[in-house]
């Protein structure tokens, strides 16, 4: 969710269970009061909120510190997404996650657990061996300051290449959960928008497998087949401990219903 999700998450909180795990996001158009209070109502309402810090987003160190002693305040820090953000320059002193996660801040304002970024099909401005490097630099140091913590992965539509990226990062003997990203039901014409925009890929082959049509963008696509394919052949031995994340292309209710459903089917 957004800061200015809080409506939306009310109208859907009837069917998350409690506990729930729900990002909030640190966009640019968006303020500090404005996370505090989405982190707050995901709080006051029964889940665990994880707020995002944007590192080349921070402006200073004393923006770091007011962000995370306003989240300790709502009891907002038992775990947050820590993530380099869009802008090409730093705003301050944080060039990307890792420097925010070795400043230390984090630990002093409460933080439990850190969720850091992965993509198994590569980001559109970063080359490969950078990821790779930043993945491996960002688990050491969470071990070495004894933070539990959890890779968050870009979406994507081939079961495949996510197949592939979780046997690649456990051979690197990065052993944090991941949690796989998964978009919820969401209108075939924007689940393409997005997916042009993070470079992620939507073949032919790609798209038929996963449900998606590129002839009618007006029809809507869920990851039900998506989600069969990825547990038809997780191997805990070669993948390690795979969990999901829902992005919420379709809305935060749609989202929640679809989970529900999903559950009540599969149980």
């Amino acid at each position: 969710m957004t800061g200015k999700d809080v409506e939306k998450l009310d109208e859907a909180r009837s069917a998350l269970p409690a506990g729930t795990r729900i990002n909030v996001t640190y966009l640019a158009n968006e303020d500090l009061p404005m996370r505090v209070a989405a982190s707050k109502a995901v709080k006051d309402w029964g889940f665990v909120p994880v707020p995002h810090v944007s590192a080349r987003r921070l402006a200073s160190q004393a923006q770091l510190e007011e962000f995370l002693t306003a989240l300790e305040g709502v009891g907002a820090t038992e775990e947050v997404f820590v993530v380099g953000g869009d802008p090409a320059t730093p705003e301050g002193p944080y060039e990307d996650s890792l420097a925010v996660i070795r400043s230390g801040l984090l630990q002093r304002h409460g933080v439990q657990r850190v969720s850091v970024s992965g993509y198994p099909e590569g980001h559109p401005d970063i080359g490969d061996p950078v990821l790779w490097q930043a993945l491996e630099g960002k688990h050491a140091a969470l071990r070495e300051q004894g933070l539990p913590g959890t890779v968050i992965t870009q979406f994507g539509f081939d079961a495949d290449a996510v197949l592939a990226y979780l046997a690649a990062v456990r051979r690197r003997g990065v052993d944090l959960p991941v949690r796989v990203g998964v978009p919820g039901p969401a209108g075939i014409k924007r689940l393409l928008g997005y997916a042009k925009r993070f470079g992620v890929g939507t073949s032919a082959g790609i798209a038929k497998k996963y449900g998606l049509s590129l002839t009618n963008l007006l029809g809507t696509a869920g990851p039900d087949r998506f989600l069969g394919a990825l547990a038809a052949q997780l191997d805990p031995a070669v993948h390690g401990e795979v969990k999901l994340h829902l992005y919420t292309f379709g809305g935060l209710r749609a989202t929640a219903e679809w989970a529900q459903q999903f559950r009540a089917t599969h149980a």
